[in-house]
């Protein structure tokens, strides 16, 4: 109790410091509502690429439309204005001429400046020689450790490696041309030069990507993603929750870029390419080869389940590393004439060992099952200065179809509706597709989403959304068809110095019930209220939030928290302290905190505690940058926490975060 009593004193003393009106791009999109579902299968992998971008800004005077197609917050109208407006006007003196860009609200434009710069204009290079590349490139490495300050129960027993997680990753790149990383990374537990990693790190990953160079749009070599309309066959880039999703669905463009991720699921492996064989019409073609973690059926010889984990911290887990391999192929033609886009997607895909998953459970049973696969898809897309239109429609050797169409309409300036539709088979599969939906796999859903995205003032901007969803074969807890119903109110108001924000969302679900007789509705309630006070040099914001589920009982939670941040000259420093209390896990709430360089940082919280961390990031020199982030996590509701090999004899746990930057 004397805890809470002293975080409120210290939290109504916070609130009376003068802030920094400048925002990071986390908090941007977090505003937005796309940070929203961080229960996403992806989103640390994707918080990672969004960091590698914002670390390494575009120029605007040279951006290309593929550029802008990488950021997940911008649609399809949005990214042809800012095209036209950089064609006619270029070059930019500065990214603040993007607001005469009359489709890019102030959000996104303060967004989009976290991601582009203006960099004096050189002799245009269509080829970079060797001697350029050394002299013009600009080089990044990075190291990072962290140290936990307590034992897991796997780390005295069980963990074949030490308790530390570190990471170094290194980064070349020339203009908006040439781009090449290398990336290791080490997990906590996991052997170090040592058993099968014989050379050191466990994971590694390189990539050379390589653009706008004659008619060669892009190359990667090494790790890649790659996405292709709307993602109902082939998607390895974002996956930050509904919202970002659609902002991005009506993009029908195609995207190759490096992984550089430490995520060991969703890339590909080999080399792809884009070449523009006529003016509007583009071919990719890709390949890859890759080892895949797999859980074997008792013949050995057979999957059970493909893993995407990415830990080989136990024998068990060494056993299971790289077992099975993965061959895919294929390619994409488009075309495109403003306002229309059309595009042709297809690929085979062949594993060593046959897919052969438990399906004696009814929503299992069209789970993929085989060796050999195919997909095969046409996108299309209709772009105007009001009206957008785009849709994938996506069969296999499944003999399924998916299909998703989605479009939006600008009334008024102030004021877009949008609308979606959905029809996944729910014999449908494509082992490597990810779109927008209820659940985390394209198949089995039928939904409609109508929005809404009102700013009926500079000071003021409204969102809101309905999802409904209807699943007609079972699912995990859900014996029968079932169905979904989500929706989403956010309001912004910004004033001066201050900056508001007011989130409701409630999302409906029918599951079995307990006796496994029928179905009832599980309801989720989240809601959020923040104030933020700014000026040059601090920052300061009050948050609530809170959470209420009732399924078979009721759960309710709740969480108090401030943030506050300082800058000065080579200085930056960032604080939270945080007391939440729920119920129990259901009623779980969740905070986002200030993290390190290409590091994601949105905990989850249950049960009774505080949370406190303090970050310090200092310029040492011109090329050199040091950071430190020291982290407790305190529960006053239990003497252990976690369990298994994970499990903490103690009611506390604390972890020190040490990154080196050099850039030269």
């Amino acid at each position: 109790m004397k805890k809470a009593v002293l975080f409120f004193i210290v939290l109504a003393v916070s609130m009376m410091i003068h802030a920094q009106t400048q925002k990071s791009w986390e908090q941007l999109l977090g505003e937005l509502g796309s940070l929203e579902d961080v229960e996403s299968d992806d989103v640390e992998s994707s918080y990672e690429l969004m960091a590698e971008l914002a670390a390494h800004p575009l120029n605007i005077n040279k951006v290309t439309r593929e550029d802008l197609e990488q950021l997940p917050f911008l649609t399809a109208r949005q990214v042809e204005d800012i095209c036209e407006y950089i064609y006619k006007y270029a070059p930019l003196q500065s990214v603040h001429e993007l607001a005469m860009v009359e489709s890019l609200d102030a959000r996104r434009r303060a967004l989009l400046a976290c991601f582009v710069t203006v960099v004096p204009e050189t002799e245009e290079v269509r080829i970079p020689s060797f001697k350029k590349l050394l002299k013009y490139g600009r080089h990044e490495a990075v190291g990072y450790m962290k140290i936990p300050f307590y034992d897991r129960k796997g780390d005295k027993s069980g963990y074949l490696g030490y308790k530390y997680k570190h990471w170094l990753r290194y980064t070349f790149q020339y203009g908006q041309n040439v781009k090449l990383g290398l990336i290791g990374s080490q997990d906590a537990g996991e052997p170090f030069f040592a058993n099968r990693n014989s050379l050191g790190y466990d994971y590694y990953s390189f990539y050379l990507q390589v653009r706008n160079i004659g008619h060669l749009k892009a190359l990667a070599l090494g790790r890649y993603r790659l996405r292709f309309g709307a993602g109902l066959i082939l998607n390895s880039s974002y996956s930050f929750g509904k919202l970002a999703t659609l902002s991005s669905l009506g993009r029908n463009s195609n995207q190759i870029f490096g992984h550089s991720s430490r995520s060991e699921a969703n890339y590909l492996q080999g080399a792809a390419a884009t070449v523009s064989l006529v003016k509007g019409l583009e071919l990719t073609g890709f390949v890859s080869y890759r080892n895949i973690d797999a859980t074997l059926n008792k013949d050995s010889n057979s999957v059970a389940t493909l893993l995407k984990t990415g830990y080989h911290r136990t024998q068990s887990e060494i056993n299971r590393k790289h077992n099975t391999t993965e061959f895919l192929g294929g390619g994409n033609l488009s075309f495109k004439r403003l306002p229309f886009t059309v595009g042709l997607t297809a690929f085979y895909s062949t594993f060593n060992r046959l897919l052969r998953p438990n399906i004696s459970q009814r929503y299992r049973r069209y789970y993929p099952q085989g060796k050999d696969f195919w997909n095969m898809s046409v996108d299309y897309s209709y772009v105007s200065s009001r009206f957008t239109f785009s849709g994938e429609t996506a069969t296999g050797n499944c003999k399924a179809v998916a299909t998703l169409n989605t479009m939006s309409y600008k009334l008024t300036h102030e004021l877009t509706l949008m609308a979606l539709q959905r029809f996944y088979s729910y014999k449908y599969y494509s082992l490597h597709a990810r779109s927008f939906g209820e659940s985390s796999m394209v198949n089995d859903e039928s939904g409609v989403f109508v929005g809404i995205d009102w700013q009926p003032s500079r000071k003021w901007k409204i969102f809101f959304y309905s999802d409904y969803a209807y699943f007609t074969w079972p699912k995990y807890q859900a014996a029968a068809s079932s169905s979904a119903w989500d929706n989403l109110l956010q309001a912004t108001y910004s004033h001066g110095n201050w900056s508001f924000l007011a989130r409701y969302r409630i999302k409906v679900r029918e599951k079995d019930n307990e006796e496994k007789t029928g179905l009832m509705n599980e309801t989720t309630q989240r809601g959020r209220l923040s104030a933020m006070y700014g000026n040059d040099n601090w920052s300061t914001k009050a948050q609530v939030d809170m959470a209420c589920n009732q399924y078979e009982r009721s759960s309710f939670g709740w969480m108090l928290s401030e943030h506050l941040s300082f800058r000065h000259r080579w200085l930056r420093v960032f604080a939270t302290m945080g007391y939440f209390h729920t119920q129990d896990f259901s009623s779980r709430v969740y905070m986002y905190e200030h993290a390190l360089l290409y590091n994601y940082s949105f905990p989850v919280f249950y049960g009774e505690g505080i949370r406190y961390m303090f970050d310090a990031e200092a310029r040492i020199g011109k090329h050199v940058d040091l950071i430190a982030k020291v982290g407790t996590t305190d529960y006053f509701d239990r003497d252990h926490i976690s369990s298994g090999y994970q499990q903490i004899d103690g009611s506390a746990m604390t972890d020190l975060e040490v990154q080196l930057r050099f850039r030269f």
